[in-house]
């Protein structure tokens, strides 16, 4: 968890150069960060002398986006959140192996591997619970009003393999990224892109939008998931404008 909680303090990003459109030069939201974590892992496991045989092998990537709130903006009614909602949800490029599903995610359960009912699993849109009280309960889909936590989403690709024998058995299993090579499959034939828009209202009733595009991160400067995971945090410049 040090990996996630010790990205979300603040970056000074005044040095950053973001073009906005003529309309949206003081945008009050943006996400400047992106973090993912990816590995793999199976459903069912069962081994013999002789061979290991692994149900539902399937891929997760963890997805962590920071909403920021313009800092030059003294106005706290506009700056701190009322209603965030995700709608929109469409998978641009399929996987050519697996079944794609995307989860709203426990921050507290970010990089590691889940299937069940601690994770929500997302059909048409997701609408979050947004608070301002010190704590809340992060298992259902909330955000504080200060945008003090990031949205936390999980992509998972499930049944990459499913039933599947492994007869090499001088080499211990490991549950992670590297059992993609062990089970012969491709990274290229689990790549995915993900699209969504993300729509927030804040406390002056002002309505924004932004449309965000994500490419999963399998590979990135000489690192794979078959090394077991990839953590990839991206700089970004989706920005929110607003539209009511």
């Amino acid at each position: 968890m040090d990996l996630l909680f010790g990205f979300i303090e603040k970056t000074n990003f005044e040095d950053d150069v973001i073009t906005f459109s003529e309309n949206n030069k003081n945008t009050v939201f943006s996400i400047p960060n992106i973090v993912f974590f990816s590995s793999c892992d199976s459903e069912n496991k069962t081994s013999s002398i002789s061979n290991f045989t692994i149900e539902n092998l399937y891929s997760y990537t963890d997805i962590a986006l920071f909403i920021s709130s313009n800092d030059s903006i003294e106005d706290t009614m506009q700056k701190t959140l009322k209603e965030v909602s995700i709608k929109n949800i469409k998978f641009d490029k399929a996987p050519s192996v697996g079944t794609p599903k995307l989860y709203y995610k426990n921050i507290n359960n970010f990089a590691s591997s889940s299937l069940g009912d601690e994770n929500l699993a997302i059909e048409n849109e997701l609408n979050f619970n947004v608070t301002g009280n010190d704590e809340a309960d992060l298992s259902t889909p909330t955000l504080y009003n200060n945008c003090a936590n990031p949205i936390v989403l999980s992509y998972v690709n499930e049944y990459i393999k499913n039933d599947y024998t492994i007869t090499d058995t001088s080499n211990p299993i490991t549950y992670n990224g590297s059992l993609l090579k062990r089970c012969q499959v491709p990274i290229d034939s689990i790549n995915c892109n993900i699209s969504f828009d993300i729509y927030i209202t804040n406390n002056k009733d002002e309505k924004y939008k932004c449309s965000v595009h994500l490419s999963i991160p399998y590979e990135k400067d000489g690192s794979s998931i078959y090394d077991g995971s990839i953590t990839v945090k991206d700089t970004t410049n989706f920005s929110f404008y607003r539209y009511e």
